[in-house]
């Protein structure tokens, strides 16, 4: 027997448990998990749209959805219309952030101001914003300030109630202290309260931008000539289902960049809070 016979049985054992290891930490990662059962989905859509022999026009295969959706992207205008909804949705949130969060810290800081607030707060927020698509046109028309207005409207209610929430729960105890520190009002608004409101502030964004993002693209639905929905309008209406299931991707990578973008601020700021 060779000298390395006696000593490989030992290394290739003890090599046995650290690739069960290295396997488990992998069926445990979150990311693994996350993407590995997206990718499972159309691997199972796949095949179930070749076997079953399902006309393309009903349910078209991943594949035929890729192709369709570079072809769109190469000659048919889908990054135009991707940019057109990206400037919909996110001038009017900004809009809705920048005014939702000030309303939202003066509704909570003031009585007077909060009483009166409240009621129409009670009145507009329960009310489906897609109700308001029909006023809006005869107010605005069917141009850039009405499908601003509507983004705005999807996300200033979140924002500005949680804004609010989020300023009446900070602790007592800080402004109490803040106060015998000899703190003015104004600093006390700036260096305790909205501090302590952040995460519930970016709760309220978070909110508002997901319903921004679902009012613009059912506006550009009824009244786009330009957009992702009016293309979704458009490709369902010529019985084009590959290019509805393409647009129907963007869509879905929006929102998970979205996501992970407000994820990775919200970690950022939580650190920034604790410094």
């Amino acid at each position: 027997m060779s000298p390395a016979g006696p000593l490989a049985e030992p290394t290739t054992k003890a090599a046995a448990p650290a690739r069960k290891r290295r396997v488990w930490v992998w069926y445990n990662d979150e990311r693994v998990l996350g993407w590995g059962s997206v990718a499972l989905v159309i691997a199972i859509w796949e095949a179930a749209a070749r076997l079953s022999g399902v006309s393309p026009l009903y349910l078209p295969q991943p594949s035929q959805i890729v192709v369709a959706l570079f072809k769109m992207f190469a000659t048919g205008g889908l990054a135009i219309d991707l940019g057109w909804t990206l400037w919909r949705i996110f001038a009017g949130f900004a809009l809705a952030v920048v005014i939702g969060a000030a309303l939202g810290v003066w509704i909570a800081t003031s009585f007077r101001v909060r009483a009166i607030a409240d009621m129409f707060i009670a009145m507009l927020y329960p009310l489906p914003k897609v109700t308001l698509i029909p006023l809006l046109i005869i107010w605005l028309g069917t141009g850039g300030p009405f499908m601003l207005t509507i983004s705005f409207l999807g996300a200033i209610f979140p924002i500005v109630i949680n804004t609010v929430l989020g300023v009446r729960q900070c602790d007592p105890g800080l402004v109490l202290a803040a106060r015998d520190l000899g703190a003015t009002p104004q600093q006390i608004v700036r260096k305790v309260l909205v501090p302590s409101a952040i995460p519930s502030i970016f709760a309220g964004i978070r909110l508002g931008l997901g319903v921004s993002i679902i009012l613009v693209v059912a506006a550009e639905m009824v009244v786009g000539k330009y957009g992702l929905g009016a293309r979704l309008y458009l490709s369902g209406q010529i019985l084009e289902t590959e290019q509805v299931f393409a647009v129907l991707i963007v869509l879905a990578a929006l929102g998970i960049i979205v996501t992970k973008v407000q994820d990775y601020i919200d970690i950022k700021l939580g650190r920034w809070r604790l410094a």
